[in-house]
């Protein structure tokens, strides 16, 4: 009889993790942050807002990983800067792989920015 209560927990456990129904009713915010999924728009204006910040150059990465082609290299950033293309989205990024930043974002394929958008 002592061990009705630690089957009925296990039980219950096991319910709770194979079914998501229950984290519906408990936290319904938490269902709701893993399944939204920012649209390609929203990435490229999130990337946009924080670019010259550290880290940017990852966020780049785990937007677009695997569509960027590299299409030209300039003076910039600290040193150089690769330009890389997005073809899905017509959309050029200037990366300073120094210190992981994004320093220009435009429409188009850029091969070669202004000076003054990639210091």
């Amino acid at each position: 009889m002592k061990l009705a209560p630690l089957v009925a927990t296990v039980a219950f456990t096991g319910f709770l993790t194979v079914w998501d129904a229950p984290l519906k009713v408990i936290n319904p915010a938490l269902v709701q942050a893993s399944a939204q999924e920012l649209s390609v728009n929203q990435k490229i204006a999130l990337i946009s807002k924080n670019k010259g910040q550290i880290g940017s150059g990852d966020q780049l990465r785990r937007f677009f990983y695997g569509d960027l082609e590299p299409i030209g290299i300039q003076p910039g950033g600290a040193g150089q800067v690769v330009n890389l293309y997005n073809k899905a989205n017509n959309v050029t990024f200037s990366y300073c792989s120094t210190y992981d930043v994004i320093v220009a974002v435009k429409k188009g394929k850029i091969a070669k920015f202004e000076p003054n958008e990639v210091k």
